[in-house]
């Protein structure tokens, strides 16, 4: 095996470990063959008396039970996700429908973030697309409202903010270009992610890690930090969507196949079907193969028209298909910057979980082109906060 394949093929173990750990860490423990110590007894062995004839046989018989029920629980399983499969193919062909609805994208949100691209932006511009947002007036307003931020008039006594318009003021639109891309991005993250309750923070930190690490590397490419700070937020547009679309359409069939066993008096199907719940690898091979296309999807229907957005998702969702093996010299400037800004936001949260090893993080920078002097910039960078800067 060459070099070069070898790197491919630790890093492509990477970016689903990655993956695996955003549904939850038992789960990307259990994908890379780990024993979970609590299952394991570290005292004295009990001794143990002979078990009876009769008794063997009863456990023969459970034993037999269990693997019989098991394997109609796998088979019931199978047949509710390959309803459930059916079920997404057909909603993400109707991307209005993903976009408006399962995301929950407003027109007012591309508008403002197209207006703060642009020199001629201001305050008075943003005023009533955000006025009309009900959900961002308030979080820019709670924001300004934080300890650290509030003002302080000249008796020492703390201003309180309570419109969206003084908020805006407040803040500036410099502040405004990395805040308004998060809070939109949090919006639009799924209510519950629940029976994987992290999912929904993971994907949270991984979008401001990237973003945060593609404005640090921008000005490295001549590239625009507010392009890259957006872009870098908008990136993992496709697994959020994907996410929201899983768990409701689960919930949906799932509520279905109920009825109809129960209706039916079919006590073992229903019974089978009680105990299923989203399963953690359809989401994670759902999440690896669709991702991607769907965050490009969703980028192009923003219909941006001074942010330079819809070459380089095209870019990125084509790198992660087979047997494209461009290099990456090759691609955009913007491009490359969010390439390596998302792979270093998935470096660090394998690291945080302790599920990547010195010399495996070694291939994966490597494989993502990231050079010494990037490494160090970024490990010197707060990838979990804004940092912003209120005169």
């Amino acid at each position: 095996m060459t070099q070069d394949i070898r790197q491919s093929h630790i890093a492509q173990a990477i970016a689903q470990r990655a993956h695996d750990v955003l549904i939850s860490h038992n789960f990307a423990q259990q994908q890379i063959g780990y024993i979970h110590t609590f299952d394991i007894n570290f005292g004295e062995s009990v001794p143990q008396r002979t078990m009876l004839e009769v008794e063997l046989a009863a456990a023969a018989k459970r034993q037999e039970k269990s693997t019989s029920h098991h394997k109609y629980i796998a088979k019931a399983s199978n047949h509710l996700h390959q309803v459930i499969e059916s079920g997404i193919e057909m909603q993400l062909s109707d991307l209005d429908s993903i976009y408006s609805e399962v995301v929950g994208v407003q027109d007012a949100v591309p508008t403002i973030l197209d207006i703060l691209a642009v020199k001629s932006a201001s305050v008075s511009r943003l005023e009533p697309l955000v006025n009309d947002l009900s959900w961002l007036g308030r979080d820019l307003v709670s924001l300004v409202n934080l300890p650290q931020y509030r003002k302080v008039n000249s008796k020492g006594t703390s201003v309180k903010v309570d419109t969206p318009s003084l908020a805006l003021r407040y803040l500036g639109l410099e502040n405004l270009q990395m805040v308004i891309p998060t809070f939109a991005v949090r919006h639009w993250m799924p209510h519950s992610t629940e029976p994987f309750p992290l999912l929904k923070r993971k994907l949270r930190d991984v979008s401001m890690a990237a973003a945060i690490a593609a404005k640090a590397l921008a000005p490295l490419y001549d590239v625009k930090e507010q392009h890259a700070f957006t872009l870098g937020m908008l990136v993992d547009l496709g697994k959020i969507a994907l996410t929201r679309l899983y768990l409701r359409t689960f919930e949906r069939v799932w509520q279905g196949k109920i009825k109809i066993a129960r209706d039916k008096n079919q006590k073992d199907l229903h019974t089978a079907l009680l105990e299923l719940g989203p399963d953690p690898l359809f989401l994670r091979n759902l999440l690896v193969e669709h991702a991607p296309t769907v965050s490009q999807r969703l980028v192009e229907q923003m219909a941006f028209k001074y942010l330079p957005f819809n070459a380089a998702v095209t870019e990125i969702a084509q790198t992660y298909l087979p047997n494209m093996n461009k290099n990456p010299e090759d691609l955009l400037p913007l491009t490359q910057v969010i390439k390596k800004a998302y792979g270093y936001a998935q470096y660090q949260l394998l690291k945080d979980s302790h599920l990547i090893e010195d010399e495996e993080a070694k291939y994966w920078f490597a494989h993502l082109g990231l050079s010494k002097q990037e490494q160090d910039l970024l490990s010197k960078t707060s990838l979990q906060s804004l940092q912003l800067t209120i005169l």
